[in-house]
């Protein structure tokens, strides 16, 4: 118990004799149980902050499919992003043996942002509805990081594109990514 003295105790001099006063106390039991019941309610109280997770739609295991139930999908409508090594990111529209040559492009709201926008009103332009709209494909290289993938997740959210897909690159494209030359396809 903690005690409050208050110093009436008797003086050493002469003169006049006070009377002992008794110290007075203070119990400070209550105090503490309340300090505690204080603690455990705002600990039950509070909320912790929730992990922040993303929904990816993932195919099934099913090994029965065949690879012969291709979905074809309008080229004018597919942007396939590269994304390599040393925060490097390169788009294309289509089909990459069309005229238009994959572009280096930045991560962010002036980078991929900004085109994502642009080339989602194109193909509104281009089908005349909405719900035919942009499709994203997505091409990590082995070099590349997570976080890159990660950035261009969380575009494809904020831009919201209904459909894009994360699929493995190709050798030539990942040549294109990394820099490096190109060998010509051969006809088959």
């Amino acid at each position: 118990m903690a005690q409050l003295d208050t110093g009436g105790g008797e003086s050493k001099k002469g003169g006049k004799v006070r009377s002992k006063k008794q110290n007075s106390t203070v119990d400070l039991t209550a105090m503490v149980d309340l300090a505690f019941l204080l603690i455990t309610f705002f600990m039950l109280t509070t909320s912790l902050s929730k992990p922040q997770s993303m929904n990816l739609g993932l195919p099934d295991k099913n090994e029965d499919t065949t690879k012969d139930d291709d979905i074809k999908v309008d080229e004018n409508r597919t942007m396939t992003l590269l994304l390599g090594d040393n925060n490097k990111l390169m788009y294309y529209m289509g089909i990459m043996n069309t005229p238009m040559a994959p572009k280096e492009i930045a991560y962010g709201k002036s980078g991929i942002r900004a085109e994502l926008l642009s080339q989602k009103e194109k193909v509104v332009n281009y089908t005349g509805t909405s719900e035919k709209g942009l499709i994203v494909i997505i091409k990590p290289s082995p070099k590349s990081n997570y976080r890159n993938l990660v950035d261009a997740l969380d575009e494809m959210a904020i831009v919201d594109v209904p459909t894009y897909a994360i699929v493995d690159i190709t050798p030539p494209e990942a040549e294109i990514i990394d820099g490096t030359p190109a060998e010509p396809a051969t006809a088959e």
